[in-house]
């Protein structure tokens, strides 16, 4: 594909509450063995993207970790492959990140020794699959100077957290609004783009020599009137982890068999860093129904409509109902789990019963395991 891809994934969501204060957004656990950058780094390998800069910053420890070998994506290769980009001290620059546009100017470099003419930006912190060359060629038909991925959420839909696209007939953008704090266009911005090289060179710049550092504001918001900006509509999955609840309804989603089907079954694949992990164990008196449980799990209570992470262990006469248990997490006997996110490594004793049907209850570290 004629085109290099960025992927946003440095930024910090205080929405996830404690589930992002030992990990990025973009490193979330999703549907029993995947990370949330997964589905981002799999579209640009499934699309023929053979150079990919991943742009990471805030607690990026085991998102980095994953990334430490590409070629679970595909990326280990003479031509291109996958770069992963931390801000660093120089000469010129003593900053962090200070917002999305900022991020990709630091790394301007990047861009200037590529070839390609197109550049794919998206975010680490969605779930979707797509093909990029759809929206290129889209691009290109129109002669946009900058191409938006959006989505309908449908009437009704909370777009306060989003950034509101209103488009003419043509599907040139009229309007963008970002986090709106009243109702309008359900159209939203899923935070992909398509963009032409030299152009986004120029653009990044502009920022630069204007100390201005979002790519929303600075570049899309300052560039409508001036920019032939359209969009492009994804009509197939498509949702942000936005917060706890949305973290919680996604990964619930994987329960329904044309969720499943959609990302599992269906070509293309979606790929993630794998572990020498035996299949999952259940024993007799183990009961799971509409569950997902992942490879290295212990199994010895009663499991529904939840989703098990890698290497958990569950005690005898558990029950887990509507819950998302992560890795590494031990439960003793007895103990009763509804509607919680349990964050990994921990340990619920025996006997405990915690959650309730009112609300997401989300359980942080505990680890009584490997205390003295």
């Amino acid at each position: 594909m004629r085109a290099v891809g960025i992927i946003l994934a440095g930024g910090n969501n205080r929405k996830m509450k404690e589930l992002s204060k030992k990990r990025a957004v973009g490193a979330m656990p999703i549907a029993g063995s995947y990370r949330a950058i997964d589905f981002a780094l799999s579209n640009m390998t499934n699309s023929h993207i053979q150079k990919v800069a991943v742009l990471t910053q805030y607690n990026a420890g085991s998102l980095n970790e994953h990334l430490s070998s590409s070629k679970w994506w595909d990326f280990g290769r003479k031509q291109g492959g996958l770069y992963v980009f931390t801000p660093s001290i120089t000469s010129d620059n003593g900053f962090w990140y200070r917002g999305t546009a900022d991020a990709i100017a630091q790394n301007i470099s990047f861009l200037k020794k590529s070839h390609e003419p197109y550049v794919i930006i998206a975010s680490a912190d969605a779930v979707y699959k797509m093909d990029y060359n759809k929206v290129l060629q889209r691009h290109v038909e129109t002669g946009a100077d900058l191409t938006i991925v959006c989505k309908e959420l449908g009437e009704g839909a909370d777009v306060s957290g989003y950034g509101t696209v209103t488009a003419d007939n043509n599907g040139r953008v009229l309007d963008f609004v970002e986090k709106p704090l009243e109702g309008g266009s359900t159209l939203v911005s899923t935070g992909i783009y398509v963009i032409r090289r030299r152009l986004l060179i120029q653009l990044l710049e502009q920022c630069i020599a204007e100390d201005r550092h979002d790519f929303v504001n600075d570049i899309i918001i300052r560039n409508k009137k001036t920019k032939k900006i359209c969009v492009y509509e994804l009509e197939t999955y498509w949702k942000n982890i936005a917060g706890v609840e949305e973290y919680f309804k996604i990964n619930m989603d994987f329960l329904k068999p044309e969720v499943r089907d959609f990302f599992f079954r269906q070509y293309p694949d979606v790929y993630s860093k794998v572990e020498d992990l035996p299949p999952a164990k259940y024993n007799p008196g183990s009961s799971v129904s509409n569950s997902l449980v992942a490879s290295g799990s212990i199994i010895n209570g009663e499991i529904e409509n939840s989703i098990i992470f890698k290497q958990a262990y569950v005690g005898n006469n558990c029950k887990i109902k509507n819950s998302i248990i992560l890795n590494d997490v031990y439960i003793g006997d007895n103990a009763v789990i509804e509607n919680c996110i349990v964050e990994s490594h921990s340990t619920i004793n025996p006997d405990e019963h915690i959650g309730d049907e009112n609300e997401i209850r989300i359980i942080n570290e505990r680890n009584f395991r490997y205390s003295l």
